[in-house]
């Protein structure tokens, strides 16, 4: 980890979580990738990715919804693209 810092013991996969954390990935999101990669094996988790659909196809309504849900802070005043953003990087 940058400054010889490591993750918290709840990362299973430290070695995940670092490149994810290095490729811009937040902490939550490389520790929740990093995690399931070690319960259930990469191509398991792998196989599972990408059925949700781009955030370009979904309403500003929905998207705030799901902002709503994992605890963006505001996105009520958040235009679309920045919700977009909000939603990928959080």
């Amino acid at each position: 980890m940058p400054g010889g810092r490591k993750p918290g013991s709840s990362v299973k996969d430290e070695r995940t979580y670092e490149a994810l954390r290095r490729d811009g990935a937040s902490k939550e999101k490389a520790a929740r990738i990093a995690n399931a990669k070690a319960a259930d094996g990469g191509k398991a988790v792998g196989r599972r990715g990408g059925k949700a659909g781009s955030y370009e196809d979904w309403s500003v309504d929905k998207l705030r919804k799901r902002a709503a849900e994992i605890g963006i802070d505001g996105r009520s005043s958040m235009r679309k693209g920045e919700l977009i953003n909000a939603l990928r990087n959080h």
